[in-house]
């Protein structure tokens, strides 16, 4: 489903990425390991399309999307890839509805549909009677499921996660680990995740290990 080949990154005269290979298939759970400064975040971004590679191809869906541009670009992220970050980046001045549903309000669904799509997310993630919350009356771990259901508002191919329980205590990381495999189950939901949380990357289907811009092995 998402193939990369060849990815390679320069920041100056820092070589970032090596040539890096991935391929993902529909419904795993992938985590990336590795030390701080390996690569691991860089390479998310680029899969991604937060970012683009100086050498290498990403396919996802048979598009090659590192060569889409502007607009065009923007509208496959929004209809084909979710995000789940550290820090959140939830809108604070808006509810946890409204959170969840400006992705699908940016794609132009219908905007009944896209509420009714959100308050069912936000029940099977559990913050349904928050709702009408708005971020700053929320718990750490009630604003990253809000998050995860911003994510899947637009039924994405894959969700990347960028060390998505590194700001959450223990027991709040451990139910956000268990919530991603029952969406894995539940929805068939492909998920690349950059981590540090030993737990979480046992619990993956597949673990790529980075270092010094390249993935040293595969466990």
């Amino acid at each position: 489903m998402l193939t990369a080949k060849g990815i390679e990154k320069y920041y100056g005269n820092l070589w970032v990425l090596k040539g890096v290979d991935v391929h993902i298939r529909k419904g795993e759970i992938v985590s990336i390991v590795g030390p701080s400064g390996c690569g691991k975040s860089t390479l998310l971004h680029i899969l991604g399309t937060l970012d683009v590679p100086a050498k290498g191809q990403v396919t996802l869906q048979n598009e090659k999307i590192n060569e889409l541009k502007g607009r065009q670009l923007a509208d496959f992220r929004n209809q084909h890839i979710g995000f789940v970050f550290q820090f959140h980046h939830l809108l604070p001045e808006f509810s946890a509805l409204e959170n969840v549903c400006i992705p699908g309000w940016i794609a132009g669904t219908k905007r009944s549909d896209v509420e009714e799509r959100a308050t069912e997310l936000l029940n099977i993630l559990g913050v349904g009677h928050r709702i009408d919350n708005k971020p700053g009356a929320l718990s750490g771990g009630e604003q990253q499921r809000v998050a995860v259901a911003r994510a899947l508002i637009n039924n994405p191919d894959i969700v990347f996660a960028d060390e998505p329980t590194g700001n959450l205590d223990t027991a709040n990381a451990k139910e956000l680990h268990e919530l991603f495999f029952h969406l894995r189950d539940k929805m068939q939901q492909t998920f690349l995740i950059v981590t540090h949380n030993e737990d979480l990357a046992r619990m993956s289907d597949r673990v790529l290990h980075m270092k010094d811009g390249l993935i040293e092995r595969e466990g």
